[in-house]
């Protein structure tokens, strides 16, 4: 025999949250535990009118109570970008130094600024992540690659080939026998 349902002290709560919820998980949390204490179902058809196995469902019921009871606080967002680490802002103040002093020299060496980064998240980052930072507060000047010191431009022109342009007509293609 099955167990009986628990929760009956925040029936009104469930219900409260089901006519009020802002998310499809909000929305999942109080069916999960209103479903089987107002309407009598099961674990097992709660589970498919929630959309999540068991064990989730069961999860959800046991959370909501964890949460009205004041024992877990409910997860929100920090009004950050998905995967985002830090806010707009945050980045702004920490790439602020070298921005202002890219606008004197022209270049951002990104290897100083990358270590600065991981410092300050706690965690390695892609210099690919790096670049779409400076992207997206608006740098985007581009170095050139460097040139050896050695190097000699007269040289490198006269070594090049220089070939006569090709006629823009065919090659015309023999089909048929030699004579």
């Amino acid at each position: 025999m099955a167990r009986p349902a628990r929760g009956h002290e925040f029936l009104t709560a469930a219900i409260t949250q089901a006519g009020q919820a802002k998310t499809i998980s909000e929305l999942r949390m109080a069916q999960a535990l209103l479903l089987p204490l107002k309407f009598g179902l099961s674990l097992d058809d709660t589970s498919v009118v929630v959309g999540r196995s068991k064990s989730w469902t069961l999860r959800l019921r046991t959370r909501f109570g964890r949460i009205q009871s004041g024992q877990e606080q409910p997860k929100t967002k920090k009004g950050l970008r998905n995967r985002a680490r830090m806010t707009l802002e945050e980045e702004a103040a920490l790439l602020a130094p070298y921005l202002e002093q890219a606008k004197q020299g022209g270049v951002i060496v990104v290897p100083p600024l990358k270590a600065k980064l991981e410092l300050a998240i706690g965690r390695p980052l892609a210099v690919s992540t790096v670049y779409a930072m400076l992207h997206r507060h608006g740098w985007r000047k581009l170095a050139p690659d460097k040139q050896h010191p050695q190097s000699d431009p007269a040289a490198q022109e006269a070594w090049k080939k220089n070939s006569p342009k090709r006629s823009p007509k065919p090659a015309r293609h023999s089909t048929g026998p030699r004579r």
